[in-house]
């Protein structure tokens, strides 16, 4: 019991609004009883009921004490004081009156209402049990002889006393029903409530907070609708993918707020530009989705694309600043290009950027070939990120020779890529790839590395000492410290500078920046020799050979291989010879197959060749037995 009541303690402490609301309505049923008892104690003292009259007194000093409990905040002790002494008063009352005859037992009930509604359930029961034990005890006594109870005649008294206690049970019903229907009608706000913010929870899990557009769930959703429609009647959807152009730029440059504003300007438009029964949905970001359904031809797609970029042409105002932005629109059919959602979002996907590509503000179809090549490209990048940790990259070695007596002078290193299942690789397939990947820094490193190791191991087999030639990336003199990777490399093997030997493209040269003229400066003064690779075939000017002090020319392999038959070939060869000369530069010519047009080149006076009529690419072993056969000869 201790317990329970220290439970119902600690409830009406958690629940300060239930304690709150206890004390109210104590308040006013104290207040009814305050006033009905007034009534009927100057009623009992007129008829001179002594003994009513003073139990009345009694009962209005205890509920007067009960309000004073009441309002010093300890609602408990005044709950238990005045139900208490009113059902015992109450008792006396018809104990020494007329027992069960007396219209005084009407309070009873009055008393087990005023109970249920301010009081615990504990009390309530103890009251009930108190209220029936009085009733046995009364009907035992006049059954026993042990008290006589003998209703008296009606009159005005019995009547008003009644009335007065109806007025009670009147109060405390109306109150009770009052406290029902606030609850009730708290009840329904609170439904309407939860379920409205359930019907948000469902807009907002199917639509961009920003742009209040159906996201990615609901679009999907409304594309396999579409799909399934267009099953039926064999007709079209097209899936079209949006990218804002330089989207970046404006966020960056104006703020992320702007952008926002962009964004929900962009969705309005885009709302406008299509059917009702068209969907445009914000996948994230700048990305836009339009579901266009029931899609009669390949024109009619065409006309929604352009009728999207001519509403986004104009510009946007925001604050105050006017913005234009372009899209970028790539489409995907059904069921030409997929018969699901996922499928034709990827496709709509590689067709935005092949529109991207073509120079923006534009739309694209899906090409199922053009997919085929970017996912082989994707594919082979993804392979060639994990080649240099398999060690599947290696060297092959192309000599070079003296075109006067055919002695080997320096052999290039020239990179092959042995994949697993493609087999060997060559450079002018994974090159590129790895330029624009980026991955051109760490292999050109592993390049230079090898390429160096190998030519030390070369010298301690007692070859002849010639120079190792190693090709360079313009992305390498971007990205990475040339200076300080050469000067590593030869450290960490121990090849003399002289016998490295770093090759040049024509489009590094066109950088021509004072910190790339002081590198290559730097990289001279180590004593590594510099030559341009191609040479012919980009931007030739006798300004950056100067400049840049390089040794030695290669001659392109396109001018050399049609040499006898090409006098327009013949005067190029010619002049990049007598220009190397007077400059005081070395020529090597590339792409010799055949002892006629070593002889020719000899005879213009070039220095040094390489091709399949002296060696083809050699693996380093190969490369080793081609100069023991060069050490004889001499």
């Amino acid at each position: 019991m201790a317990q329970d009541r220290s439970l119902q303690v600690q409830d009406e402490l958690n629940d300060p609004l239930e304690h709150r609301l206890k004390a109210r309505r104590l308040l006013q049923i104290a207040n009814v009883l305050f006033g009905v008892l007034l009534l009927i104690g100057a009623q009992s003292l007129l008829a001179g009921h002594w003994l009513n009259t003073s139990l009345v007194a009694a009962a209005l000093l205890l509920v007067a004490l009960g309000r004073y409990l009441n309002r010093r905040g300890a609602v408990t002790a005044s709950i238990n004081l005045v139900i208490c002494s009113l059902t015992a008063l109450v008792t006396l009352s018809l104990w020494f009156s007329q027992g069960l005859y007396s219209g005084g037992l009407l309070a009873y009930p009055a008393i087990l209402i005023v109970t249920g509604m301010v009081a615990g359930l504990r009390l309530f029961i103890a009251v009930l049990l108190s209220m029936l034990l009085a009733v046995a005890l009364m009907t035992y006594a006049a059954l026993s002889g042990l008290q006589s109870f003998e209703p008296l005649p009606l009159g005005l008294g019995r009547m008003f006393n009644v009335s007065s206690i109806l007025l009670v049970c009147a109060a405390a019903v109306w109150l009770l029903a009052s406290d029902l229907r606030k609850t009730l009608l708290r009840l329904r706000r609170e439904i309407r409530r939860v379920q409205q913010s359930e019907a948000n929870f469902a807009h907002l899990a199917q639509h961009d907070a920003l742009t209040n557009l159906p996201n990615r769930v609901l679009i999907r959703d409304r594309m396999e609708q579409a799909i399934a429609q267009a099953r039926r009647y064999q007709k079209r959807v097209a899936l079209l993918f949006l990218d804002l152009d330089n989207f970046k730029t404006i966020n960056d440059s104006l703020g992320h707020g702007t952008g926002d504003e962009l964004l929900k300007a962009v969705a309005q438009r885009l709302q406008a530009s299509v059917r009702d029964m068209d969907s445009v949905s914000r996948l994230g970001g700048d990305e836009f989705l339009i579901v266009v359904a029931d899609v009669d031809s390949l024109a009619a797609v065409s006309a929604v694309a352009r009728q999207v970029q001519e509403k986004l042409a104009h510009p946007f105002v925001l604050k105050g600043m006017q913005v234009v932005s372009t899209l970028s629109i790539g489409i995907a059919l059904y069921p030409e290009d997929g018969e699901d959602f996922d499928t034709l979002l990827k496709h709509a996907d590689v067709a935005m950027y092949q529109a991207k590509s073509s120079g923006r503000n534009a739309f694209c179809f899906f090409d199922a070939q053009l997919n085929d090549a970017s996912h082989e490209r994707l594919t082979l990048e993804l392979d060639l990120r994990q080649a240099l940790r398999r060690n599947e990259l290696l060297l092959h070695y192309q000599p070079i020779v003296e075109l006067a007596s055919g002695r080997l002078l320096a052999v290039e290193a020239l990179i092959r890529w042995r994949h697993p299942l493609q087999g060997m690789i060559g450079p002018e397939r994974f090159i590129p790839l790895a330029e624009q990947s980026g991955l051109i820094v760490e292999i050109g490193e592993w390049v230079l590395q090898e390429a160096c190791r190998q030519a030390m191991l070369w010298q301690a087999a007692g070859l002849m000492p010639f120079v190792v030639s190693v090709n360079l990336s313009a992305v390498q003199f971007r990205r990475g410290d040339m200076e300080a990777l050469v000067r590593k490399v030869l450290g960490s093997t121990g090849l003399p500078a002289e016998r490295l030997e770093l090759e040049l493209t024509e489009s590094i040269l066109l950088q021509d920046s004072q910190a790339f003229i002081d590198l290559l400066g730097r990289l001279k003064a180590l004593g590594v020799g510099l030559s341009i690779d191609d040479f012919g075939t980009g931007y030739s000017s006798l300004a950056y050979l100067q400049r840049f002090q390089v040794n030695k020319l290669k001659i392109d392999q396109s001018f050399v291989r049609n040499l006898q038959g090409n006098p327009q070939d013949q005067a190029i060869v010619t002049a990049i010879i007598q220009m190397a000369k007077s400059l005081q530069l070395l020529t090597t010519a590339e792409g010799i197959e055949d002892e006629t047009t070593r002889a020719l080149l000899a005879g213009l006076g070039c220095d040094q060749g390489q091709g399949y009529l002296f060696a083809e690419p050699l693996t380093a072993q190969a490369l080793a037995a081609f100069a023991q056969r060069q050490m004889l000869a001499v």
